[in-house]
Formats: C-alpha cells, structure tokens, sequence
C-alpha cells in the first residue's frame, strides 16, 4: 500500500473497504463493481501528476492482488474513492460520466445498467426529493434497503440544483437530500427541469429505475418519466387525499383548523395528487401543533407506509388498477402560499382564524400584524406574532392590546367579533423572538394597539 505524499491525496486501507486518491493524466477504470462514495478535488501541480503517472500502476496492481473486487475510477485531475458492492456487474454495463457542475458532491456520475441481471433480482429504485423532511424519508429508505430481505436497491437520487446560499458568506450549498446522499454514497442528479432531455435519457439509459420515489421533490414529472419505472412512481403526501391536493396541503390544512390531518401513499399521474391511494393514516393533533413540527412528523409516518408498502408493489400485488382511486367530488385544493397571505387582519379575522394562520404559516412566510406604540402620530411597527393560542373567553371589543395578569400569560389581542387572541412569542423587525413578558418590557409603560387599513406599500417600516 502506497501512501502518496500530498496532503490532499492520501490513501488508506480498511479491512472491507479500499480507499485510494490520486491523480492521473488520463482516465482509465479496472474490472470491478463499484459505487461512486464522494468526490475528491485536489489541485493538479505538474509534480503530482508525473508522480502519479509512474506510481499509478503499481498502485492499481497491487489493489487487483491485494483486494480484486475493489475498484477504482480516476477522471482527468478528479479522484474518486469507491467501495466494494454486493451488485456484480459485468464492466461492459458500467457507464461513467462527467457533469459539468461545479459543485463537488456532484462532480461525477457513475450508474451500473443492472435491470436485466439475473444475479441480482432486487428492484432498482430511484429516490426524488429536496428539503429535510426529504432526507430523512431518504435515510429511512437507504437503511431498509440495506437489510438482507429487501426488495429493493437504491441506485439513485434526483434533487434540485444548488441554489440556497448562506447569508452572510454567500457559499452555495446543496439541498440537504444531496447531502445525505452523498453520505451514504448515493450517486446524485441534479437537473434544473424534470423534463430536460439529457436528464430523461440518462435515467432511460444508465440508470433505469424500476419504481421511483417522490417526497417533496417541488419539480412537476412530465409524462414520459413516469412511463419509465415499470412498477411506477410512488409519492408521499402530507394530507388525507383528496382533500388539499397541491404545493401547501399541511399548511393548508392547519389554516382551515382540520383535525384529524394524515399523510397519503399514492401513485403518481399527470395529474396533480391525483392517483391511486396505495396506504393512508389519519392523525389526532393538538390545537395549537404547528406546521413546523406536524410536517416532518407526517412524513415520518408517510415514510414507513411507504416501506410496507414497497415489498406489494413490487411483487405486483399492489397496482395502478388495485389502489383505491380518488374520489374527485372531495377534492379541496392547496394552492400555493403568498407572502401576503401572512399578514393577521383582526377587523375581519377571528382569534381563530388568526391562530390556524400562524400554525400553519409558522414555517413560511410567518405572520405578522401592525401595531402602534406610544403616540398616536408614532409610525406603523411590524412585529411578527410567532406563537399563539385562543383565549377561552370573549372581551370587549378594543384595539388596545394588553398582557394578562397571570405568569406566562401573553399579549391578548381582542378581534373584531371579541375573541381573543393570546400571542405568546413575538419577533419586533430587525429583533430576536421574544416571549410577551419581554416584549412588554420594552414597552416601558407606552400603549400599544393593532392597526388596520395599512397600505404596505407606502408606509416607513421601523
């Protein structure tokens, strides 16, 4: 084993696992089933790669003696560290690629074309999702896959390109499905359209999946990806189908007060969340649970329908004609959310109605109302209202806004038809979340009353 004397191209050797980094001037690939682990990048001095050039064949020679079913894939200035598989796959069903983004988790491409062989009957599945709940619907699948008795392989993950960037350092980072991704060694596509071409040809071709997974991806599927899995595509969506069919269905249903919510398992059609129901469960939440915790905890639950519901659907027990089709004179739809949506108008809102609102907007845009403190010429202040609950009794009607008497008891804001909404955390613009005892601290003795009628567009926010 040859340690290569650079900082960034070390070498190690485990005892199932051979990793190696180096440079080469050219490419080349030994015989041997693999999976891309992670991208390595290094600078290419002219020094390391002569050094590389004489030292690469000694290496490789001794890794095919050492440790035969090991394999290595070098690109140009690129490394990457590979790891021994279950799949084998003869070399002539390896394809690898290079893709022109910058971004090093996804620098390279590598696919085994395994749908035809008989050594391995385990179903290929192709994972699609974004955000957070995402990957942990990703993790849960990955560590099923992993057990002797599965079904099934994942041999791929489709996100969304890197476009979230840090505020301050302004650093692209991927989405967090690519991230545990590529810790688990999951090779990675990003394209920018769903329905691009070169995206399409190569699942057709390299990948081919044989049942496809949806969570959250956020891209519409055109029709000739969903022609290509032959057990289909599977989605997990956070609502009792078919009510709230759409982009928002918790916040949506956190907004309308229903309780219970639930999560469905449903294959995907052309249309949206309209296919077959494969598994569905309904769930008792709290009055005050917000979007921001029943989100993930339903697509906790989504997930492990989803896994139980895997092994029928690949046996072909469970199809497109034996799922429960969709009532369609139930459907409610969740249209996307504005960011104006969010704006609390206690004139002609309830406290209830208020409530639902910050529950379900907790996660985006938020909700807000306008006050005036002090002077009645003082200008409008948006505060964020962040935590709320309704006040068991009715009051006046008043737009004066008053603590209660007791301790942990919050700002009431009498609505219009005298419900009361108590708000328990708020957020003053340019402030930090505070709860209703700090915030009336601040106070210093000034008054405080909610406003209506503000145009948005011509007042001076403080």
């Amino acid at each position: 084993i040859i340690l290569l004397p650079t900082k960034s191209l070390p070498a190690w050797a485990f005892h199932n696992q051979l990793i190696i980094a180096a440079l080469s001037p050219t490419h080349s690939l030994l015989r041997s089933p693999f999976t891309v682990h992670s991208p390595m990048t290094s600078s290419s001095t002219h020094y390391r790669s002569r050094l590389a050039a004489i030292l690469m064949p000694m290496v490789c020679s001794m890794v095919v003696a050492f440790r035969p079913n090991c394999g290595l894939a070098f690109c140009g200035s690129r490394a990457l560290y590979c790891r021994q598989t279950n799949n084998r796959v003869p070399s002539s069903n390896i394809r690898f690629r290079r893709s022109h983004d910058k971004h090093s988790y996804s620098q390279c491409r590598l696919f085994s074309t395994t749908s035809d062989n008989s050594d391995d009957p385990k179903a290929r599945v192709l994972f699609l999702g974004t955000p957070e709940v995402a990957a942990a619907s990703l993790q849960s699948i990955y560590e099923r896959s992993c057990h002797p008795s599965s079904p099934y392989q994942l041999v791929g993950v489709v996100t969304q390109p890197n476009k979230r960037r840090k505020k301050r350092s302004g650093q692209v980072l991927p989405t967090p499905v690519a991230i545990v991704a590529e810790q688990l060694g999951i090779p990675i596509l990003c394209p920018e359209k769903a329905r691009d071409a070169d995206f399409l040809d190569e699942l057709e071709n390299d990948v081919k999946p044989d049942l496809c997974i949806t969570a959250a991806y956020g891209q519409y599927l055109p029709k000739r990806f969903l022609a290509l899995p032959k057990f289909g595509t599977l989605n997990i969506h956070p609502s009792l189908l078919p009510r709230w069919r759409g982009s928002s269905p918790v916040q949506r249903s956190l907004e309308a007060g229903d309780n219970p919510v639930g999560v469905s398992v449903l294959f995907t059609v052309s249309a949206m969340d309209a296919g077959p129901i494969v598994a569905q469960k309904s769930v008792v939440i709290d009055d005050n649970e917000q979007a921001t915790t029943l989100l993930p905890r339903l697509f906790e639950i989504g997930t492990e329908l989803l896994l139980d519901a895997i092994p029928g659907v690949i046996s072909g027990e469970t199809t497109m004609d034996t799922a429960t089709a969709q009532d369609e004179s139930l459907v409610v739809d969740a249209k996307m959310i504005d960011a104006s949506e969010g704006r609390l108008r206690p004139e002609d809102m309830s406290a209830r109605e208020c409530h639902n609102r910050v529950r379900g907007f907790s996660m985006w845009p938020g909700t807000y109302v306008y006050l005036q403190i002090g002077e009645e010429e003082s200008e409008p202040v948006k505060v964020k209202v962040v935590e709320s609950r309704v006040f068991e009794e009715n009051m006046e009607a008043t737009n004066v806004i008053e603590i209660g008497p007791k301790k942990g008891d919050g700002l009431r804001l009498v609505c219009y038809d005298g419900s009361v909404l108590e708000v328990l955390q708020v957020q003053p613009a340019t402030r930090s979340v505070m709860d209703a005892k700090s915030f009336t601290n601040g106070l210093q003795g000034r008054r405080v009353v909610w406003l209506s009628g503000v145009d948005e567009s011509t007042i001076k926010l403080k």
